[in-house]
């Protein structure tokens, strides 16, 4: 289960990203999943949510963004998305396929509260 140390590595990049003494604030962190990333989104929020247990930053969660497959041929230059891992062009039939997107694991963004608890 690598999701168990991909969620160390976003809690290691949110204490990095976020100003010293406010990561009891983070309340939300947004994430792209890409389909082809090899991660499974329902693990790694498990996995999160167990080790911000008993940290500072136990009051965040996760939101994750499915990213789809999107691939664009190289023969026509048809922009087309995918569900399936048949790599070949529905508009010409083409083999020469490039992935665009599906391949995403970023953090997007980090959301805080104020100092009343709000988020901001």
């Amino acid at each position: 289960m690598h999701e168990l140390g991909i969620a160390e590595n976003i809690l290691q990049i949110v204490r990095q990203s976020v100003p010293e003494g406010q990561t009891a604030a983070v309340r939300r962190i947004k994430l792209r999943v890409g389909k082809l990333s090899g991660v499974v989104a329902e693990s790694l929020d498990f996995c999160f949510g167990v080790m911000i247990g008993d940290t500072d930053m136990n009051r965040a969660g996760l939101d994750i963004e499915d990213v789809p497959v999107t691939s664009k041929c190289r023969e026509c230059g048809n922009a087309f998305a995918t569900d399936d891992f048949a790599f070949s062009c529905p508009a010409c039939g083409g083999n020469s396929i490039e992935v665009v997107s599906g391949r995403e694991l970023e953090i997007v963004e980090i959301e805080l509260a104020d100092e009343s608890g709000e988020q901001i």
